[in-house]
């Protein structure tokens, strides 16, 4: 079920603190303090947080490169997660791209994550590619999938 009461809004310095909780909570190599920092201070960085409650819930770091959304990571507080705000995340900022006039977005998913394949076949992204190796913490391989948005070449529904 999704959440009514989210917010979206662009990430901040302030963020950090929940957002690096949520990353380490979520992944097995997560991304440092740093890399974050470097995100909010990059002009092709585009990252979001979703509020509920006043407090960071989810975040996801994309990049537009040119005509291209390249989505990076997108992850949900552990405790909040399976109840549709990944989704209504993921769907803020594909909106907010396609009204920018971005052709189509990209990403690369592990193999074995099932559950977040699914999500993005629901948002009409295809697998095109595959990235052997490409996890370092443990060299599975990676999917890679796009989705064209409206009157983008080959569209995706």
């Amino acid at each position: 079920m999704a959440e009514s009461d989210l917010t979206f809004r662009p990430m901040a310095a302030a963020d950090l603190d929940r957002v690096l909780a949520i990353e380490r909570a979520v992944f097995a190599a997560p991304w440092s303090r740093r890399s974050f920092e470097a995100e909010l201070e990059g002009g092709a960085s585009v990252p979001w947080v979703a509020e509920r409650g006043g407090e960071v819930a989810a975040y996801l770091i994309s990049w537009r490169v040119a005509d291209e959304l390249h989505i990076g990571n997108i992850a949900v507080a552990p405790a909040l997660q399976r109840r549709g705000i990944g989704r209504e995340l993921l769907a803020f900022c594909l909106a907010e791209a396609s009204s920018r006039g971005i052709g189509y977005a990209t990403l690369e998913v592990r193999v074995s994550n099932d559950r977040a394949i699914k999500l993005y076949e629901a948002f009409g992204f295809r697998p095109v590619a595959m990235r052997r190796s490409y996890y370092s913490d443990t060299g599975e391989d990676a999917i890679v999938m796009m989705r064209f948005f409206e009157g983008g070449e080959g569209e995706a529904r």
